[in-house]
């Protein structure tokens, strides 16, 4: 049987370009008589922009130095161990670059057991072991401390999670087995489960001491100094800590459903991470917890060889990396500077936007529109939303004022932008009245400024056809609600210069928007796809499939909510339009559904009716029902999955041979975070992959095996 080391060091071979984490270990005299203490630090040499991780080779730096501080406490040289972070940084968890490059499952079996093996080791010293969250603690970083005897945590901490079922993982060194251990079945779900499906929430200092993972609170300027003292009382008797008693009773199974009930409402059995994770939670509630270690084990192993995690780190890196990165922008130096921004409308989406402006960019903005009324509404949407934040907390009230002096509207817009260095028109979506606002605004506005638009779909070309100055126009497409959803999509229109589309990249960055470079193609990327996704839903209803049938064949897809509630959000009404606009340009592929044409003209906000009585379940609307004309063609649930897929997959190849954006990276990248499309199918292209849809369709893969894929 292989040691701890031999494994490690199996596993290091297979990863030489980890950033190793060293374990320094070093004494000193604790106050009030309580002894010579170890204290173990991790850290990997870097700052905080590159936190620690533990990889194979860190993991067997720290086996080393609890080596050294076992022989210690064995010979009774010290009283107790800690372990804590460099500044800032306690540790995130497993590097997940390593797992990335696992192709077996015993070298993944490997990866869990090292793991287990070194942190358990904490729980086995002769002496008390104490680790101090000093900083960023994720994933493996938060499980070596819940081996120890006692937690401290810092006020100050700003990220405390387990995010591997966000990943398509299990919290795998001990999360599933301890945690419900130590602070009951139903706060470690909301922790394990809960937190990670709601995009990976993350937990204050505060707050991990509040639900008992922690047994000591303290301030972040002195935390070290006073979790030491602590530490001291506890070692000498001073202080006691005393934990809760766990219901291991109906209590313990309540939180297990609980649990399940959340995984099928976020991911409807399509991801397996979830469930995992609630079966490891629900057999731990004997207390065995070697038993939890070695299921731990094997559910990483499963995981680490399935798809769903490849494609979850993917998205993880298209998120954390690529969206920060955006393929195609110019050289950021070309950017202009943008000291005040003008906003042409001054309903619902202008408003939103002005809101957003101002908060991140914090320079004046000034919204125009047709009459005073209606300005009038904008700027006092924008104080409205202000004095919320101010309300929750989020904002001062100096804050608050200063914002709401930057704020204005105005009739006249050779008045309110003669010095706008940025000017956005979220007007209706008509080709005539965008074009004869540009003409209105290129008038008064300054020779430098950007004139962006908001369209969804419409050619921001031909919007800048007319102008003397078509250079300056680029497309800056917003998702609603604007302030939720990070996606912008930023198109390049056929004479958009280098200059317009910099400074555009840069405005995006100080919004804190996750941008992506679109060529001027009918409805750029998320609303084509869209379109395309449910065009197919609309055409199998239309041709006889029941509504039923065609919304629960997507559901295996684990999508955030279903077509045609995905249609009543968005609006029926932009919908059609938004099908229109791609009918005309690609007639072959997108048609105008009759169907959904007399749900608009009817004055229908949707398909479905909610009704208290139900639970507010999605029902069809008799009257919409009754609107419907269906032809007698019935497919099956496998059928319609089959004919959507295909149809996306043949979109999605037309647009990269089109060059609507650099790669299918950047289709997921937009679908993740423009339309909320699952992080544990890593976007829509590695799932068109693993399901074989790509090679059906086009005839190849769009993602080369091994990328959001298990390598061959």
């Amino acid at each position: 049987m292989s040691t701890t080391a031999e494994l490690l060091k199996g596993a290091a071979a297979l990863f030489p370009d980890e950033v190793v984490t060293s374990a320094h270990v070093r004494h000193f005299e604790l106050p009030a008589g309580a002894g010579r203490f170890a204290l173990i630090t991790l850290d990997n040499g870097f700052d905080h922009t590159k936190p620690t991780t533990f990889g194979p080779q860190s993991l067997a730096n720290l086996n080393t130095a609890i080596d050294q501080v076992e022989a210690e406490a064995a010979n009774g040289e010290i009283t107790g161990v800690g372990i804590t972070g460099k500044p800032f940084i306690f540790a995130v968890g497993a590097d997940l670059k390593g797992v990335e490059l696992l192709k077996k499952h015993d070298e993944a079996l490997a990866i869990g057991k090292g793991g287990h093996d070194v942190f358990k080791r904490l729980s086995a010293l002769a002496v008390p072991t104490f680790a101090y969250y000093n900083g960023a603690a994720m994933g493996g970083g938060v499980e070596v401390g819940l081996h120890c005897t006692y937690r401290t945590v810092s006020k100050a901490l700003p990220a405390f999670s387990l995010p591997e079922v966000f990943l398509g993982l299990v919290p795998g060194w001990g999360g599933c087995a301890i945690l419900p251990n130590l602070i009951g079945a139903e706060k470690a779900v909301s922790v394990v489960i809960e937190n990670s499906l709601n995009q990976n929430r993350q937990l204050k200092g505060k707050q991990v001491f509040e639900l008992g993972i922690a047994d000591a609170l303290f301030e972040g300027a002195d935390f070290l100094e006073q979790s030491l003292i602590w530490t001291a009382s506890v070692l000498n008797g001073s202080v006691t800590v005393e934990r809760p008693e766990i219901d291991r009773g109906e209590g313990w199974d309540q939180a297990v459903a609980k649990g399940r009930a959340i995984a099928d409402s976020k991911v409807h059995g399509a991801a397996p991470a979830a469930y995992r994770a609630l079966d490891i939670i629900e057999a731990a509630k004997d207390g065995d917890l070697q038993k939890g270690f070695d299921a731990e084990d094997q559910a990483l192993a499963d995981l680490i060889m399935g798809g769903e995690l490849r494609s979850g780190i993917y998205a993880f890196n298209l998120v954390q990396k690529r969206g920060k990165r955006p393929a195609g922008a110019p050289d950021k130096s070309l950017a202009r500077p943008v000291t005040k921004v003008g906003v042409v409308g001054a309903g619902l989406m202008a408003s939103q936007l002005a809101l957003l402006f101002l908060r991140r960019l914090e320079v004046p903005v000034v919204l125009t529109d047709i009459d005073q009324e209606r300005v009038d509404k904008g700027v006092g949407y924008v104080h409205a939303e202000i004095e919320k934040l101010l309300g929750k907390g989020r904002i001062n009230q100096d804050k608050a004022n200063r914002l709401k002096g930057l704020v204005s509207g105005v009739l006249d817009k050779a008045a309110g932008f003669a010095d706008a260095d940025f000017i956005i028109e979220a007007v209706f979506e008509e080709m005539s009245v965008k074009q004869k606002v540009f003409a209105e605004v290129e008038a008064v506005a300054p020779a430098h400024a950007i004139l962006a638009t908001n369209t969804s779909s419409l050619s921001v070309s031909e919007m800048a056809s007319k102008l003397r100055h078509p250079e300056r126009v680029v497309g800056f497409h917003f998702f609603n609600p604007v302030a939720i959803l990070p996606l912008l999509e930023i198109v390049r229109g056929e004479q958009t210069d280098e200059a317009s589309l910099a400074t555009a990249f840069g405005v995006a960055k100080k919004l804190k928007k996750t941008a992506v470079l679109t060529k001027d193609a009918p409805a750029f990327v998320v609303n084509r796809i869209l379109t395309r996704f449910m065009g197919e839903i609309q055409n199998v209803i239309d041709e006889g499939t029941s509504v039923e049938t065609a919304e629960k064949a997507i559901e295996p897809l684990g999508l955030p909510m279903s077509p045609l509630v995905l249609l009543e959000l968005v609006g029926p009404a932009i919908g059609l339009h938004v099908s229109e606009t791609l009918n005309r340009a690609f007639p072959d592929r997108f048609t105008v559904s009759p169907n959904l044409k007399a749900v608009v003209e009817a004055g229908k906000r949707g398909f479905y009716v909610y009704k208290p009585e139900n639970g507010f379940k999605p029902e069809l609307d008799p009257e919409v029902a009754a609107l419907l004309v269906q032809g007698d063609s019935v497919l099956t649930e496998e059928q319609v999955r089959d004919r959507v897929l295909d149809a996306v997959a043949q979109e999605i190849g037309l647009m990269l041979e089109e060059g609507v954006v650099a790669e299918a990276q950047d289709i997921d990248l937009c679908l993740i975070t423009g339309a909320g499309w699952p992080f544990h199918l890593g976007g829509i292209t590695p799932y068109l992959d693993r399901e074989g849809v790509s090679e059906r369709v086009n005839g190849k893969r769009f993602l080369a095996q091994g990328v959001a894929s298990v390598p061959a």
